[in-house]
């Protein structure tokens, strides 16, 4: 399993309209081959960065089957109009997790 980190910039403003469209294409993931799941962090003290991080099976199935989907194309027609620069894309993989103590 492989991680996609998404470093996206929205516009001045379009804050509100970026999380309702990613909340809106969950269900896009959601029946896309190889999803896992995703996240969505907003930046404390950048209001206009977030961090999209979704769980596919490999990067394939990110880079091969969604982003050649139909699908990529309504996920980009939710959310494109919000972003100020092109998004940063990262493969990863997980080698360290840690546990929260009590």
């Amino acid at each position: 399993m492989i991680t996609e980190i998404a470093e996206i910039e929205v516009k001045p403003g379009m804050e509100a309209n970026f999380v309702s469209g990613v909340e809106s294409c969950r269900p896009i993931f959601a029946r896309a081959p190889g999803f896992h799941g995703l996240e969505l962090h907003h930046s404390i003290e950048h209001p206009q960065q977030f961090l999209l991080m979704i769980k596919w099976e490999s990067v394939a199935h990110h880079t091969e089957q969604f982003q050649k989907s139909p699908d990529f194309t309504l996920w980009r027609a939710a959310v494109g109009e919000c972003f100020a620069d092109r998004p940063k894309l990262h493969h990863t993989q997980t080698v360290v997790v840690g546990v929260e103590q009590a």
